[in-house]
């Protein structure tokens, strides 16, 4: 009995050693398993942020490039309404303009433009009785041309005479009257007759 009792105690102490051993040999082989399967946890994140870094940065770019386009919109309809008040001071341009014209004047054109130079320019309503009481002798011929366009205002364009105004008045020259006059001694001098053309234009004043 006593024997039988010494084995016991002895198969209850074996196996109470060895179970500590293949603990701690089991302790130790998770330890050093554990340290390879952190390095891969720890490269994935490392790759991962890089790339979703990087993409809100491209959209954030590409964001602020789209409101210039809508900026620049009321530039070009600001440029489409300039034109529009451009055109507008056109209508001073459409006044009428009133053309009458002499030919064939048996005035010298030197004469007349003495004449014209005087009164371009002038008012209708001036001109007249400047050129009624000129002493030179183109006056008269150039005050009824000037009679004679606004005669042509009042009927064609139904403009009033008073507010006419003289644009333009020019004398061209015109054919030459060749004639001869005896002299001494069985001689012949020519003598120039020389005429004019005389175009008067009348507008209305501002």
């Amino acid at each position: 009995m006593a024997d039988e009792k010494n084995t016991e105690k002895d198969q209850a102490k074996k196996p109470a050693a060895k179970k500590p051993a293949a603990s701690k040999k089991a302790a130790t082989k998770p330890a050093a398993k554990k340290p390879a399967a952190k390095k891969p946890a720890a490269k994935k994140p490392a790759a991962k942020p890089a790339p979703k870094e990087t993409a809100p940065k491209k959209a954030a770019a590409k964001k602020p490039a789209a409101k210039p386009k809508a900026e620049t919109k009321p530039k070009a309809e600001t440029k489409a309404k300039a034109p529009a008040k451009k055109a507008a001071p056109k209508e001073p341009a459409t006044r009428p303009v009133v053309n009458a014209s002499a030919r064939f004047v048996r005035v010298a054109p030197r004469k007349a433009r003495l004449v014209a130079d005087q009164v371009r320019g002038l008012p209708l309503e001036d001109a007249l009785p400047l050129l009624r009481f000129s002493t030179r002798g183109a006056a008269q011929d150039i005050r009824k041309l000037l009679e004679s366009a606004a005669a042509n205002a009042e009927t064609n364009h139904d403009l009033v005479a008073d507010d006419l105004l003289i644009k333009d008045i020019h004398v061209d020259e015109g054919p030459t009257l060749r004639r001869y006059r005896p002299r001494a001694l069985g001689r012949a001098t020519r003598i120039n007759k020389r005429t004019s053309h005389i175009a008067v234009a009348l507008t209305p004043e501002d």
